[in-house]
């Protein structure tokens, strides 16, 4: 019989596929893998034999890992591994909310700043500005102005990360914007909406990818980060960052407390930024060329 283009994929070819793909990209495989777990465990917290993070039970603090509590207990009794497991929908959630939004707006203002030269000057001195400022201490500085929240936890993270988004995709749309299609498509009456939309922009989305995988790991750190220091999500929300600050004192006495979410933390990070090397060397055509 003659394949057709609705035609399935037979289930042996799709498996050579996905082997030929593992052994092409090991790195971007292993990180695709561990962040797929590290998801499966944010999104089935409450299914994997956990119990509510917030209950309190005195009598039982300061245990170590055992049967009935897998990564011991903390200061108040609260079972770490309940708390750990319901951290990382904190830090996920943050991460990628922070990749997103960064993405999208330094998009937007790259786009413009790159084409549009008499605005180009002024963006890109405010945006210098910015960045003369470290991420974590302008992180610190809006916390600072409002209340703690997810929320504002996710603001104060993407401002940061614009200005490196804009220099990324104005550096692209300035290579772009003397190309022959680009000035073709200029005499032929398009529009600039049009000609940014279709013409432009794709060819920012392999770089953006990149970056964004990086912002997305730089974003669960850093919010690690204002957790541990106070200035992040509020002490009853369990992440990270808030179990790690609450356990410093007591690191001596429970190591546990601070090892388990710690390793989450590592692993996660580990794993966003394997899939970003990953889409790196398969999205940049010099690179692909070598391998």
């Amino acid at each position: 019989m003659i394949a057709t283009e609705s035609t399935p994929l037979d289930p042996s070819i799709r498996r050579s596929q996905w082997l030929r793909f593992v052994r092409r990209n090991p790195t971007m495989a292993f990180g695709f893998a561990l962040l797929a777990v590290m998801v499966l465990v944010a999104i089935g917290a409450p299914y994997w034999g956990t119990i509510d993070p917030l209950e309190l039970n005195p009598i039982e603090r300061l245990r170590g890992p055992s049967g009935t509590h897998w990564f011991g207990t903390d200061m108040l009794g609260r079972d770490v591994y309940s708390r750990t497991l319901y951290g990382s929908r904190i830090s996920l959630i943050v991460g990628l909310c922070v990749a997103l939004c960064s993405l999208t707006l330094g998009l937007a203002v790259g786009l413009f700043s790159g084409y549009y030269r008499h605005i180009d000057a002024v963006v890109m001195r405010v945006m210098d500005g910015m960045m003369a400022i470290p991420a974590i201490l302008l992180a610190i500085a809006l916390m600072a102005l409002m209340s703690a929240s997810v929320q504002n936890v996710i603001i104060a993270l993407t401002v940061p990360e614009i200005p490196r988004v804009v220099r990324l995709v104005r550096a692209v749309v300035l290579s772009l914007r003397e190309q022959a299609y680009v000035e073709a498509s200029i005499a032929t009456g398009a529009r600039l909406p049009r000609l940014l939309w279709r013409h432009i922009m794709p060819n920012t989305l392999a770089p953006l990818i990149v970056q964004g995988t990086y912002i997305c790991a730089s974003a669960v750190i850093f919010e690690a980060y204002l957790s541990f220091l106070g200035a992040g999500t509020p002490p009853e929300i369990p992440s990270w960052g808030n179990i790690m600050a609450e356990a410093r004192a007591y690191v001596q006495l429970a190591f546990w407390i601070i090892l388990f979410p710690g390793l989450c933390l590592a692993l996660t990070v580990l794993a966003i930024n394997l899939v970003g090397d990953g889409l790196r060397d398969t999205l940049d055509p010099t690179l692909a060329r070598r391998m």
